[in-house]
């Protein structure tokens, strides 16, 4: 029978069922390596939700290891063998009393995605990504990248036994090359953006048996892994949604995981109530996504010269840009746009406030909590998560230390303004 007819396959580790075209819904076989759909759009991942519903329950989960994993019956592995893993998930869902009351925004919480192995997000996306990768057969991956995903994809290829091929800009931050370096992946630079890193590789792989192209969206597996930040602020939540949640959006695959676990979390009956109005953050040195919500337009057009600090976030087109507007838009949010000089200052002074040291992206994201408050967007009074997706030691040169040196017989002068606030 046609394979659209086909029934699911019973798992006991995961209740993957097929592929689904992100644009036109039709069917995909998951259990061959697959890149996008006909149309060539990103593959959805789908399960048999009633089925999980069926053989597992929150309090089941609460009892099983701190990691990603504990959600495998809505992850695509079939064989537990197969999971490549660092122990990647679990991350704090941190109060931020002294910053949230600063911006009047009393329940604001951060969750921390610099305490992931490799210091980013993108981590969860290549544990699921590259344990699918190797269950499906696949020698080698390919992608090009701003520095976080190539180094996590490389760390992971490296323990799946894989070959890891990777493009950056020569732009990217420096500390990415040498995690590339170091997992022993291919690594290449590119006199340009990630696009033009994009081409390279895609003609790469071309004449590599066996290797899969695992760009942005390129690949299915990526968004799965990154899904479970959303299972796992519901969990934290006590399996309820916060109100507002945002996000650094670059290539969008990390709200539109959340967005896509949130609806899956209501149709397990796990969590009940309204979705958390999305909020979309860019950089106004590369806000396409920003453009085109104003417009209120279905895709974004890409800007003429994209330039940001934010170096995660410098993606000109999205191959899943309509999916990112389709989750603001259906959940109420909104996207905004803020400055490099502003997310800096956010940074610096989230770290004196909070004692926490995030990444640009991540900063981006506070600078906005203060503009919405400031609009009347957020009234105050909300539950608010903003993600940080990298650790703030990811980016050392957005942090200069120029400080006295004493010498070894010299005094401490004394605080200029009386000591510690």
């Amino acid at each position: 029978m046609p394979f659209s007819e086909q029934p699911s396959r019973p798992s006991a580790f995961s209740h993957l069922s097929h592929l689904e075209c992100s644009r036109e819904g039709t069917r995909h076989d998951a259990d061959v390596v697959q890149g996008t759909s006909p149309v060539g759009a990103p593959l959805l991942a789908r399960y048999d939700l009633e089925r999980v519903a069926a053989t597992v329950t929150p309090a089941e989960i609460a009892g099983r290891a701190p990691d990603l994993w504990r959600y495998h019956e809505v992850l695509p592995v079939r064989d537990p063998a197969h999971v490549v893993t660092l122990g990647e998930g679990m991350t704090p869902l941190l109060p931020m009393p002294t910053a949230g009351a600063r911006m009047g925004v009393p329940r604001l919480l951060m969750k921390d995605e610099g305490l992931v192995p490799t210091g980013a997000f993108k981590a969860r996306g290549a544990a699921v990504g590259v344990s699918r990768a190797k269950e499906l057969g696949v020698r080698g991956v390919a992608m090009p990248t701003n520095g976080n995903a190539g180094a996590a994809w490389a760390a992971y290829a490296a323990r799946a036994g894989l070959g890891a091929l990777v493009a950056m800009p020569v732009d990217a931050p420096e500390i990415t090359r040498r995690e590339c370096v170091v997992a022993g992946a291919e690594l290449f630079l590119v006199d340009g953006l990630i696009g033009d890193a994009g081409r390279l590789v895609q003609a790469a792989v071309a004449d590599r048996p066996g290797y899969q192209e695992t760009s942005t969206l390129k690949e299915p597996y990526r968004i799965e892994g990154k899904k479970t930040m959303g299972y796992e602020i519901a969990e934290q939540l006590g399996w309820r949604f916060p109100d507002v949640l945002l996000y650094p959006t670059g290539g969008g695959v990390g709200i539109i995981a959340i967005h896509k676990a949130m609806r899956e979390l209501q149709e397990l009956g796990w969590v009940a109530g309204e979705l958390p109005r999305l909020v979309a953050v860019q950089s106004s040195g590369c806000a396409p996504i920003v453009d085109a919500f104003e417009r209120g337009a279905r895709e974004s057009v890409a800007p003429a010269d994209p330039r940001t600090v934010a170096f995660g976030i410098t993606v000109p087109k999205a191959l899943g840009d309509f999916l990112v507007l389709d989750a603001v838009y259906e959940t109420g949010g909104t996207a905004i746009a803020i400055d490099d000089a502003e997310l800096l200052a956010a940074e610096h002074t989230l770290a004196r406030e909070e004692g926490t040291w995030i990444c640009p992206e991540g900063a981006a994201c506070f600078a906005a909590v203060g503009r919405l408050r400031e609009s009347g967007w957020l009234r105050g009074d909300e539950e608010v998560v903003v993600l940080n997706t990298g650790s703030g030691l990811i980016y050392p040169d957005t942090v200069t230390a120029d400080v006295p040196t004493l010498a070894k017989d010299g005094v401490i002068p004394a605080p200029a303004t009386g000591g510690p606030r």
